[in-house]
């Protein structure tokens, strides 16, 4: 006769990594001045990005309650729209307006993303609880807070995707917006520090996204609403346990059956650097182009040799791309491309459009532009390859450089210069040339949804950072009804 053999049902102590992160949440107040101005200027940005996508009938057909008439008391308001949502669903939709474009802020590392997907929770459930707050009686949430949650859910994200690849596993970034969304919606909706860690245990736990719908032959548009999707689950399972739903201690460690055996190939996570204010002082902002963020350079190298090119494109032998091995991995694409989703995350197309027209903006990806037999022949002359310096110095955090560089060779055996760009306009080491163009990005994107006075009022106050840092939440929100 066999032994038995049975579980040890001993309930452990919480996962490190998990404890770190509500010890950051709940104990840390984010007293970097720089940290809290870039946080304006991604608050402006990200807004502006939803803006810009409410002109796509692919976007706005995602919006609003999911059963249409309902209405939500102290609801939360999409902005841009006259929808009134549970913060659940608001938290979605406003997640996947500001990514549908591609051009909200980018963070590269062992991992990608866009932790600014992360403002669908915080401004989805923050406009819900600071219109609950005035109908009880009680202070509301002001933007100074939505700066103080944007600074950590950005580096919840930020320090987790320094070291850890979760690309490398299938998984997609968004996993790491519905983590640091869950952390921050526990902390506003007024968790403890156990009820934080369980709360980060359920979105460890949750079903996670495959990165299919980015890559080749399935991109496709749930990329563009995969960020709202997992901010919003975030809001929901930060609501649950509000409720009293139990966490699950060791989600991440458990033998077998936790994270790290199941989907991290055995791996536990590594760690570069204590949680603090790095990330969103150093985040990537997309100013110019709409594009994938390992094109952005490579998109100014080309538009630098528009007018080199513009009237020799037939006589075009090749175009040599050097880039980072990551751009390689993610967006380098032969074949067919079949719908806008697939177009903005190929390096070639995007590389391609400005040496044609001298610009790049997302009415670049519809089929319209895309029929231009010209843009499929570049293409097709293009070769890529990868320069070692540039992925070293993609990877070293004192550079976190994006560098690309684009040569044209023409038939008669003539050439441009080799065009070389190291650091977006949109970096940390450019902030001074970027935030000016950031800032008229915003107040034309205000201007494509609202009239000229609306849109000067948001703007002057999004200047201001005191009396908007003063402003309550849900009055900041309601400055963009419609």
């Amino acid at each position: 006769m066999s032994a038995h053999i049975a579980d040890a049902n001993v309930r452990p102590d919480p996962d490190q990594e998990l404890v770190a992160i509500a010890d950051y949440v709940c104990n840390t107040e984010i007293d970097s001045a720089e940290a809290i101005t870039t946080a304006r200027h991604c608050l402006m940005d990200s807004l502006g990005c939803a803006m810009l996508a409410l002109q796509y009938p692919e976007c706005t057909k995602h919006l609003g309650a999911i059963v249409p008439g309902t209405t939500v008391p102290n609801g939360s308001r999409v902005p841009g729209t006259a929808f009134q949502l549970d913060p659940v669903k608001a938290a979605w939709d406003i997640g996947a307006m500001v990514r549908w474009l591609d051009f909200n802020d980018t963070w590269l590392a062992a991992e990608w993303g866009h932790p600014s997907d992360n403002l669908g929770a915080i401004l989805g459930l923050g406009d819900y609880l600071s219109r609950k707050a005035v109908a009880d009686g009680a202070a509301p949430l002001t933007v100074g807070d939505v700066l103080q949650y944007m600074v950590k859910a950005h580096e919840i994200q930020g320090v987790l995707a320094l070291e850890n690849s979760f690309n490398r596993v299938g998984l997609d970034h968004v996993l790491l917006v519905k983590v640091a969304s869950a952390a921050v919606s526990a902390l506003m909706l007024g968790a403890d520090r156990d009820q934080v860690i369980d709360t980060l245990s359920q979105a460890w736990v949750d079903g996670q996204a495959l990165r299919t719908y980015r890559h080749a032959p399935n991109t496709g548009s749930r990329k563009s609403w995969a960020a709202g999707d997992a901010s919003s689950r975030a809001v929901r399972l930060a609501m649950m346990v509000d409720r009293g739903e139990m966490g699950l201690p060791s989600v991440l460690s458990a033998p077998t059956w936790g994270f790290y055996d199941v989907l991290f190939k055995g791996n536990k996570f590594a760690f570069q650097r204590d949680y603090g204010s790095y990330v969103m002082e150093n985040i990537l902002f997309k100013i110019s182009f709409p594009a994938e963020f390992h094109a952005q350079t490579a998109v100014e190298c080309a538009m630098r040799l528009h007018d080199q090119v513009k009237d020799r494109i037939d006589e075009i032998d090749r175009i040599e791309l050097v880039t980072q091995e990551s751009a390689i991995r993610i967006i380098s694409k032969d074949g067919p491309l079949y719908n806008p989703a697939d177009r903005d995350h190929c390096l070639q197309y995007m590389v391609a459009v400005p040496l044609i027209f001298g610009r790049l903006t997302a009415a670049d990806y519809e089929d319209g532009v895309a029929a231009d037999p010209r843009i499929d022949a570049l293409r097709e002359k293009m070769v890529v390859r990868e320069d070692p310096r540039y992925t070293a110095e993609y990877l070293d955090p004192e550079k976190r450089s994006i560098a690309n560089a684009v040569q044209v060779f023409f038939k008669d055996g003539s050439s441009t210069e080799l065009v070389e760009v190291e650091y977006p306009i949109g970096h940390r080491r450019r902030r001074a040339e970027g935030i000016p163009v950031l800032e008229a990005k915003f107040l034309a994107a205000l201007k494509t949804r609202f009239p000229k006075g609306q849109a000067q009022r948001i703007y002057d106050l999004c200047q201001d950072e005191q009396r908007l840092m003063e402003t309550p939440v849900h009055q900041f929100m309601d400055l963009f009804m419609i």
